[in-house]
């Protein structure tokens, strides 16, 4: 969502967009009641156990992999033990509110630069686990559907579909990630 905004304010600085499984792909603002920043901070401060965190992670990827996925739980679990914690945690409340309340899915048509947009197909990655419904949740996050409509309306786009892939497509399956992205990158 910042990358869209970066794109969209600061075109003759911005090149290329990638996107990857981005949440932007959806306006959550009609199905989510809007959570307070106070909301969100107490939840980043609260989810501490290495098992919440697992847990977080493994919505994440569609093949759960402990020899390669628990380094990112551990390195995750860590943070929660500095004096930098508080900061770290508001910082990702303030993620979390921008997702909830500066939807970018309507400017999509805006955007100038080249694009390339990387999905998971296996992705079905939504913001508000907790604070709606299992009807609601169960609803969004369909990137497969999502990405391919997202593509429709960016200019200059080009969608990359990744089959049994997740949310963290980079880490999932990087040599799959990396060939598109260093094509998409590379000078014309």
């Amino acid at each position: 969502m910042l990358a869209v905004r970066f794109a969209r304010n600061f075109p003759d600085r911005a090149s290329h967009l990638v996107l990857v499984n981005p949440l932007g792909l959806e306006d959550y603002r009609f199905r989510i009641p809007p959570p307070s920043r106070g909301l969100l901070f107490e939840r980043e401060m609260n989810e501490t156990n290495v098992e919440q965190i697992r847990a977080h992670f493994q919505r994440y990827v569609a093949n759960w992999k402990p020899s390669v996925y628990q380094h990112f739980v551990e390195v995750r679990a860590r943070v929660t033990l500095t004096g930098e914690y508080p900061g770290w945690a508001k910082a990702a409340a303030l993620i979390d509110e921008m997702i909830c309340q500066q939807p970018v899915r309507h400017e999509f048509f805006l955007i100038d630069p080249p694009t390339l947009l990387v999905i998971g197909q296996a992705d079905r990655t939504a913001f508000g686990h907790g604070l709606a419904s299992d009807a609601v949740l169960a609803a969004l996050g369909n990137f497969p559907l999502l990405g391919r409509a997202a593509a429709k309306d960016i200019p200059r786009c080009k969608l990359v579909e990744l089959p049994n892939v997740g949310h963290i497509p980079q880490l999932e399956a990087p040599q799959e990630f990396h060939k598109p992205l260093l094509d998409f990158l590379k000078p014309q």
